[in-house]
C-alpha cells in the first residue's frame, strides 16, 4: 500500500524588486562608450565621416573661451598700435633733426598701449552687433559703432592735419603719434562705405585751410 506523504506548504513571499546593485552591462558599456565607438566605426566603414566627427570633437575641445579670443584680440592689435606709435615718435624726432631719446620714445609707447588696449577692448565689436551702449535694439548697434569710428576718423584726421601744420615741436611730440594711430585704427574699424568719406573730409579740412602733407 501508498501511504499518503504529507507534503509542506510553500511559503510565499514578493519578489525582491530592488534595482541591481552592481553595475548592469549597459551601464558598463556607457562608460567605456562603446556604442558612440560602435556609431563611429559604422560612419567609417559607410562613408568615411567618423574621422570628420572625431576631428570635430578636438576642435571643440581645444577651443578658447569668447572672454580669451577677446583678450588676445585686444593684446595683439594693441602690441601693433603701441609699435606704430613708437614709429611715429622717432619720427617726429627726425624730422626736427633731435637726437632720438628712446627712453622716452619706450614710455611713451608704453602709455599708448595701455589706454588703447582699454579703448579696443570696450570699442572693437567681438562680433557683428556686440553691444555697444546696452537696452539698444542689436540692430542698431553696429550702425551705432560706426557712426562712432567715422566721428573718430573725421576728428582725428583734421587734428592731426592742423597739429602738423599749424603747432610746433613740442605740441607735434605730443599730440601726432597718438592722433595718428587713432585715425588709422578709426579706419581700419570702418566699412569701406564709411572709410571713404571720413578720408574725404580730411582731405576737404586740408584743401579748404590751405595746409600741406609735411
Amino acid at each position: 500500500m501508498v501511504k499518503n506523504r504529507k507534503e509542506k506548504p510553500i511559503k510565499l513571499r514578493q519578489p525582491d524588486r530592488s534595482g541591481p546593485t552592481e553595475q548592469t552591462l549597459l551601464q558598463l558599456a556607457d562608460e567605456q562608450q562603446l556604442f558612440k565607438k560602435a556609431a563611429k566605426r559604422e560612419k567609417q566603414l559607410a562613408g568615411g565621416d567618423g574621422d570628420d566627427d572625431e576631428n570635430e570633437d578636438d576642435d571643440e575641445e581645444g577651443q578658447m573661451s569668447p572672454g580669451a579670443e577677446r583678450f588676445l584680440e585686444a593684446l595683439l592689435y594693441t602690441s601693433t598700435l603701441a609699435t606704430l606709435h613708437l614709429t611715429f615718435d622717432v619720427l617726429v624726432m627726425n624730422q626736427y633733426g633731435t637726437a632720438i631719446k628712446w627712453d622716452r620714445v619706450v614710455k611713451n609707447a608704453g602709455r599708448a598701449f595701455i589706454a588703447f588696449f582699454f579703448l579696443f577692448y570696450a570699442l572693437h565689436p567681438s562680433e557683428p552687433n556686440a553691444t555697444l551702449i546696452p537696452g539698444l535694439p542689436r540692430r542698431f548697434q553696429r550702425p551705432l559703432r560706426q557712426l562712432l569710428f567715422f566721428a573718430m576718423s573725421c576728428v582725428a584726421g583734421c587734428a592731426l592735419v592742423y597739429t602738423t601744420n599749424s603747432k610746433g615741436y613740442l605740441a607735434n611730440m605730443k599730440r601726432a603719434p597718438p592722433l595718428g594711430c587713432i585715425w588709422l585704427w578709426a579706419v581700419v574699424e570702418l566699412d569701406l562705405l564709411w572709410a571713404v568719406p571720413s578720408l574725404a573730409v580730411t582731405g576737404m579740412y586740408l584743401w579748404v585751410n590751405g595746409y600741406s602733407i609735411k
